[in-house]
C-alpha cells in the first residue's frame, strides 16, 4: 500500500487558509444544498418537458443531451453526498445522495463512499482505484472519435451497465474506474439476495420516474432517460473524468495532478454540474460543501496555490489537449 496523500492536504490547508476561513468553508447549509437539487431536477422537468410537448428529432437530440449532463449532476449528488457536504445531517445526506443522486442511475451512496475515499487517499497513485479513467491521454485524433463514437453509440453505456449490475449482484469487486475483479463464486440465492437489496432503492426510484412520466401522459419519455444513460451520460461523464486528473505535469504530485477548470454556461450544463469543476479545491477540502468551492477558489488564487497547481480555462482546451 502506498503512502497516501492526506497529510499533504492538511498541511496544504494551514499554509493557505487561516482557521476561521476553513471553518467558513466547510459550513453546511440546508437551503443551498436544496437549492442544489432544485436546479438539477428542474433541468430534467424541462428536458422531459421539452420532448413531450414539441416531438421531434430536434427536441429529442437536446433532452439526450441535457439529460446526460444532468445524469452526470446525479452522480456528483451522490459523490458530494458521500461526503456528507451537501446537508447539516449525515441522514440527509444520504436520503439526498441515493434518491435523488444515485439511484435514478443505477447506483448507491452505500458502496460507492468506500470505493471513492480510496481515490482521495490515492488520487493518481498506483493503488487510486479510478486511474484507469484518466490513463490513456493524450491520444490520437482516430483514438478520441473512436472513444466518443462509442460512448453515443451505447457501446460503452451497455458494458458499463451490464457490469454494474454484476456489481451490485457480488460477482464482481465494486470499482467504476474499470478495475473491478471477479469475486468468489456462491449460491445464485445469495447473489440474488444481493442484487436486489442493491437493486430494490434504483428500481423503486426508476419506477417512480416512469410513474410521473406516465401520470403525465406522456410514459415514453422514461426511454429517454434509458437512451441519455447509456449514451450522452457517458460522454458527459467521459469529458469531466479527462479534465478532473489527465494530461497533468506530474502524476503523482497531489499540488500538480489535480486541475481545476473554468466553465461557461453549456459546460456547466453539460460537463460541469455542482461545481464539480473546482476539483483541485474539493481534493484539497473534500468534505467541504460544492456550493462553497468558489469562494474557496478565490482565497487559494489570490494566495498563489495555482502558481503550482492545475488550472484551464475551459472543456474545449481539456480535449485539446487529450489529443496529440
Amino acid at each position: 500500500m502506498e503512502t497516501s496523500h492526506m497529510a499533504w492536504y492538511s498541511q496544504t490547508i494551514k499554509q493557505y487558509l487561516t482557521r476561521q476561513e476553513v471553518d467558513d468553508i466547510m459550513r453546511r447549509s440546508n437551503w443551498r444544498a436544496a437549492a442544489e437539487l432544485v436546479t438539477t431536477w428542474g433541468w430534467i422537468a424541462a428536458a422531459f418537458a421539452l420532448a413531450g410537448f414539441f416531438p421531434n428529432p430536434f427536441t429529442i437530440l437536446i433532452a439526450l443531451l441535457v439529460l446526460g449532463g444532468k445524469q452526470l449532476a446525479c452522480a456528483i449528488i451522490m459523490h458530494d453526498c458521500s461526503h456528507n457536504a451537501y446537508f447539516t445531517s449525515a441522514r440527509w445526506n444520504m436520503l439526498a445522495g441515493n434518491w435523488l443522486g444515485s439511484y435514478p442511475i443505477i447506483q448507491n451512496v452505500e458502496q460507492y463512499r468506500p470505493y471513492h475515499l480510496q481515490h482521495h487517499k490515492f488520487a493518481g497513485l498506483h493503488d487510486d482505484p479510478d486511474l484507469s479513467l484518466t490513463k490513456g491521454y493524450p491520444t490520437t485524433v482516430l483514438s478520441m472519435v473512436r472513444k466518443f463514437s462509442r460512448d453515443l453509440l451505447g457501446a460503452t453505456g451497455l458494458k458499463g451497465q451490464l457490469a454494474v449490475l454484476t456489481m451490485h449482484a457480488g460477482y464482481l469487486s465494486y470499482s467504476l474506474g474499470g478495475a473491478a475483479q471477479w469475486l468468489q463464486k456462491r449460491s445464485l440465492s445469495s447473489h440474488l439476495r444481493q442484487g436486489w437489496q442493491n437493486l430494490r432503492g434504483p428500481v423503486a426510484a426508476n419506477l417512480i420516474l416512469f410513474g410521473i412520466l406516465w401520470a403525465s401522459g406522456a410514459g415514453w419519455l422514461y426511454l429517454l432517460w434509458i437512451g441519455a444513460l447509456l449514451t450522452t451520460y457517458n460522454v458527459s461523464l467521459r469529458v469531466r473524468s479527462m479534465a478532473e486528473h489527465s494530461v497533468v505535469e506530474e502524476q503523482e504530485n497531489p499540488h500538480k495532478n489535480t486541475r481545476t477548470t473554468y466553465a461557461n454556461f453549456l459546460e456547466r450544463l453539460l460537463f460541469a454540474p455542482h461545481h464539480v469543476n473546482y476539483h483541485a479545491e474539493h481534493h484539497l477540502m473534500m468534505a467541504a460543501p460544492p456550493y462553497n468551492y468558489p469562494k474557496l477558489h478565490r482565497l487559494l488564487l489570490s494566495r498563489g496555490y495555482f502558481n503550482e497547481g492545475v488550472l484551464e480555462t475551459g472543456y474545449w482546451q481539456i480535449i485539446r489537449k487529450a489529443i496529440k
